[in-house]
């Protein structure tokens, strides 16, 4: 991966997700980001033949952890807030067969030694949902113990990556870097 000199959108065109969010769009859209992810993980779809993408950002690995919560807003967690995304995305046009995933996020940001591991098991919940829905990851940038923000360019299909205010990077496909 190499840095970027990327001149971003005005902000009209940037439409940000939230914690336990997700948006789909189509191209020609505008750029989904989504900020300060610490143990949280980006999900990021994209067809490149429909220009369809969405990203999620979840909290949470598993939705047993709060059933209540999973109902009234399923892209808290991973096992819920995955199909929901694939779903929408292929509402919009977007083809299951053509979809690629990258993923970023998934650090341990807090001093000290984390007990839960949530970031470590957003990233693993998120991968084996991926998994059983037939969906590989294509390229990634988790771990570590640095915040992340991405962007989803959805005119281009560039999935953008910033680390705690360090320079942007972009996730290829095939491409994974793993914090040390």
């Amino acid at each position: 991966m190499t840095p970027l000199n990327v001149c971003w959108p005005s902000m009209e065109r940037q439409v940000v997700v939230g914690i336990s969010d997700a948006k789909v769009a189509a191209a020609p859209g505008p750029v989904l980001v989504t900020y300060a992810l610490g143990s949280c993980v980006a999900v990021c779809m994209f067809d490149p033949v429909a220009r369809v993408g969405g990203l999620l950002h979840i909290l949470l690995p598993e939705s047993t952890l709060d059933p209540k919560k999973a109902e009234t807003n399923p892209f808290t967690f991973a096992d819920t807030g995955i199909p929901l995304l694939l779903r929408q995305m292929v509402a919009q046009g977007a083809s299951e067969k053509r979809i690629s995933v990258r993923l970023a996020g998934g650090a341990q940001v807090t001093a000290g030694k984390d007990v839960f591991a949530i970031g470590k098991r957003n990233h693993a919940a998120a991968r084996k949902i991926l998994w059983k829905l037939g969906l590989m990851v294509a390229g990634e940038q988790v771990g570590g113990d640095v915040s992340r923000t991405v962007r989803l360019d959805l005119d281009s299909g560039r999935f953008i990556v910033r680390e705690g205010g360090g320079t942007e990077r972009e996730i290829l496909l095939k491409d994974s870097r793993y914090g040390q």
